[in-house]
């Protein structure tokens, strides 16, 4: 999908743009049920972000809303295919960028029901009710 030049090969405006198409690309397939191919692609998006030393402020936050977007997304296709652990340390990703990201704590929630940790279940769910407490995911 695409011809992209090697990451080293693009300026940091590119790398932004380059992981804004894998992104995209990344969620056309999850839509259509390809959550492995999705999972790849957030991946690969994340990879040309990965790095940001070069990048300007307002190129850091672009790179960050990304990266937790992908992260996010990425998270999904885990839990989707079975992945639960990694699905979990996408979630923690996240939640390093963004402490209070109730989508991460939820989805990091769910993962731990599958890996029978209620406690740590627990632990997200409420922390998720107190930064918002009307969120219907946790509820």
């Amino acid at each position: 999908m695409g011809n992209l030049k090697e990451s080293w090969d693009l300026n940091t405006q590119e790398k932004i743009e380059a992981a804004g198409k894998k992104k995209e690309e990344g969620n056309v397939l999850f839509k259509a049920g390809k959550y492995a191919r999705a999972s790849k692609r957030y991946e690969q998006a994340v990879k040309y972000i990965e790095y940001d030393t070069s990048f300007s402020e307002d190129e850091k936050k672009q790179a960050k809303a990304l990266k937790v977007a992908c992260n996010l997304n990425n998270a999904a296709s885990k839990l989707k295919l079975k992945e639960y652990k990694e699905a979990e340390k996408l979630c923690t990703k996240v939640l390093d960028l963004e402490s209070t990201n109730v989508k991460a704590l939820y989805r990091r929630a769910q993962a731990y029901i599958h890996l029978a940790d209620l406690d740590l279940v627990e632990f997200d769910i409420k922390k998720a009710l107190e930064i918002d407490p009307d969120n219907r995911y946790a509820l």
